[in-house]
């Protein structure tokens, strides 16, 4: 029967960045300007309806789906972390709950020491004001998260089993999944603006 893996690439929500959310809001803001912050905000409001809506046309049996989630991590209270930001409106954590009313199995998916690690990371470099020094740092943390996700997902996902995964769109982990494994694009590898620019394409 062989294992398929649905890749969703996504963009990251207001609620998803948690307590950087308004550091890095600022950032935006005094980058680009407050219009373009509202139309950022649409653009992924947008993004997410799509997403919603193809994974609705997708004939998936969620007894045999298993969900993966970008910064969720193997702890025993993933349920709980997507219960508290899906409460928040995070369009993301809303879909994942959805998907698991329907059947679905929610795993953990990512090393919390490395979420840390990189959390810390991101944080040192908005305080410096988006200063180049952490971007080296960052790029080796998104590659060791990106192989602990590939190896969590050909561990866990058995013959005869869907996976869904959402992950931000600069990962790669496609690249390191075993050949065994067929990658299901729900949205290919687009430019954000191509992505959410249509959205009867998505």
């Amino acid at each position: 029967m062989g294992r398929r893996l649905i890749y969703v690439p996504i963009i990251h929500t207001e609620v998803d960045m948690g307590s950087l959310a308004e550091s890095l809001k600022k950032e935006y803001i005094k980058k680009y300007g407050i219009h373009k912050w509202e139309q950022h905000l649409k653009k992924i409001n947008d993004l997410w309806t799509g997403i919603e809506e193809r994974l609705n046309k997708r004939d998936l049996y969620y007894n045999n789906v298993k969900v993966y989630q970008d910064g969720l991590p193997v702890c025993g209270k993933e349920l709980e972390i997507v219960r508290d930001i899906a409460n928040s409106g995070g369009r993301n954590h809303l879909l994942l709950l959805k998907l698991i009313q329907n059947g679905a199995t929610l795993m953990g998916t990512e090393d919390p020491a490395l979420l840390i690690k990189e959390y810390k990371l991101i944080k040192d470099a908005t305080a410096r004001k988006g200063a180049e020094k952490g971007t080296d740092g960052r790029t080796n943390y998104m590659a060791e998260r990106d192989a602990f996700i590939a190896n969590r997902i050909d561990t866990t996902l058995k013959d005869g089993e869907t996976g869904i995964l959402f992950l931000g769109m600069l990962h790669k982990v496609d690249e390191k999944l075993p050949s065994g494994i067929v990658v299901d694009y729900l949205i290919y590898h687009l430019p954000f603006k191509e992505a959410v620019g249509e959205k009867k394409n998505l």
